[in-house]
């Protein structure tokens, strides 16, 4: 099967991203984009651009009709999702792929498997992957919430079933917190996913989150591309990513690796997908799935020097990976720092033009980002305007290049967390590694102790 022209159903860096490996490899472009989003540099650099709707999502990026029309009227031959918006909606994948268009991406039905945490933790539980210990499947009553929780032990979490960022998710830290707990995950996840079933977990105290990058050919074909640290998080958002982690040996890896790939190899997975982790005193517990390319995946990319997007491009065509997992070679460490227009102290929302783009340069540095001096970034979508990644022989080199590179980058105009990831490369603690899903927290509170 031969693709020649790829609608771009996203916005931003990750389309710019997705257009400059579609560029390479021969492949045509279709950008769509919203009113607001008409001067952006995805859509003035594809081949063909098609406006489909106004500044809200639910009218433009989230329109499957008017993105299915798109693809249509310019004979594109397949769709890249991205990530976010309906990148791990099985509905679209399965419409896509109804009309007649290739889907870059797994399957639909991996897709809503994924997407519901309970039926994820089922699947990777049959498939003999590790668990955080916690109830089977979604809690039919408050009784047997306090059931589950007497026998895995308090603290616990109530989490929602169908939730994402950091929603429907509450810690009861004993039992006479557990009500409350289950109450207001139950409210916080119908009023978000319109579903209100929840599930509990044992809730650790000091994990790291680890997940490992995985690729599928639709031959049988299953490889890993090591792991990423994404511990430093605020509100369940990750800022900073590595490439390895600070915590894990090449031992370690292998053995997550192997049993990771043997699961998806079982499963009949297809294309690009990342397995999240806990991992606390030696131990991994599978969380959930992303069925998608990850905001993160460039760090991976560097340690392995393999392009991930022309590699979905390849799978989605029908190609065999054309490598086994031992000619997969990690070199040196990588770090990634998302950087978002808010205020690095409030975290409040800087949309707005941006007069002086600076991005900076030299060995090992890297920067996706959509921005141009002259831009105004719109308050209608997410806030992340760039991804400075760095890579180095080791980590402490990739530290010292990104605080260079944090340090000569300029974004004048609007707010942006600069600043703040500026601290953070600066911090003995993250120098040294040691860190928990819990630091980021702790280190802004420190940093703004007034708030």
């Amino acid at each position: 099967m031969k693709i020649g022209k790829v609608l771009i159903a996203n916005r931003g860096e990750i389309a710019l991203r997705i257009h400059r490996a579609c560029q390479e490899m021969g492949i045509r472009t279709v950008a769509v984009h919203s009113t607001a989003d008409a001067a952006a540099m995805h859509v003035r650099l594809a081949d063909e651009s098609v406006c489909i709707g106004p500044p809200p999502a639910r009218e433009s990026y989230l329109n499957v009709a008017a993105i299915l029309s798109a693809a249509a009227i310019t004979g594109a031959d397949a769709i890249h999702p991205g990530y976010g918006f309906l990148s791990e909606n099985a509905n679209f994948a399965e419409m896509v792929e109804a009309h007649g268009f290739v889907f870059i991406g797994p399957r639909p039905e991996h897709i809503r498997m994924m997407g519901d945490k309970i039926a994820a933790k089922d699947a990777m539980r049959r498939l003999g992957v590790p668990l955080v210990p916690g109830s089977l499947g979604a809690l039919a009553s408050l009784e047997e919430a306090r059931q589950v929780a007497a026998e895995v032990m308090y603290p616990v979490l109530i989490k929602a079933a169908a939730g994402g960022g950091g929603r429907g998710m509450k810690v009861a830290q004993d039992e006479s917190g557990l009500e409350e707990a289950w109450r207001v995950a139950r409210t916080e996840a119908k009023a978000a996913f319109g579903d209100d079933a929840v599930y509990l977990e044992k809730y650790l105290d000091r994990p790291r989150h680890i997940e490992l990058q995985v690729l599928a050919d639709t031959h049988g074909h299953v490889v890993h591309f090591g792991e990423r640290d994404c511990s430093l998080q605020r509100r369940h958002q990750k800022l900073v990513e590595e490439a390895g982690s600070p915590v894990l040996d090449a031992a370690q890896r292998d053995a997550l690796g192997a049993q990771v790939t043997r699961a998806l190899k079982q499963l009949g997975y297809r294309n690009a997908g990342t397995l999240e982790f806990l991992w606390q005193d030696g131990q991994f517990a599978f969380i959930e799935m992303n069925t998608r390319l990850q905001v993160e995946h460039p760090v991976t990319e560097m340690v392995c020097g393999i392009d991930l997007v022309k590699e979905q491009l390849r799978v989605a065509a029908g190609e065999r990976l054309g490598y086994g997992q031992s000619e997969i070679r990690f070199q040196g460490h990588a770090i990634e720092c998302r950087i978002t227009a808010e205020n690095p102290d409030t975290f409040l929302p800087s949309p707005g033009r941006v007069t002086t783009y600076h991005a900076p340069g030299g060995l090992g540095v890297r920067v996706d980002s959509a921005l141009y001096s002259g831009y105004a970034v719109p308050p209608h979508y997410d806030s992340l305007i760039a991804k400075l990644v760095v890579h180095g022989g080791t980590r402490a080199e990739a530290i010292a290049r990104l605080r260079r590179s944090l340090a000569e980058m300029v974004v004048d105009g609007i707010e942006t967390t600069l600043p703040l990831h500026l601290a953070i490369m600066e911090d003995p603690e993250f120098q040294a590694g040691d860190y928990t899903i819990h630091w980021l927290e702790q280190f802004v509170a420190r940093r703004n102790p007034a708030r």
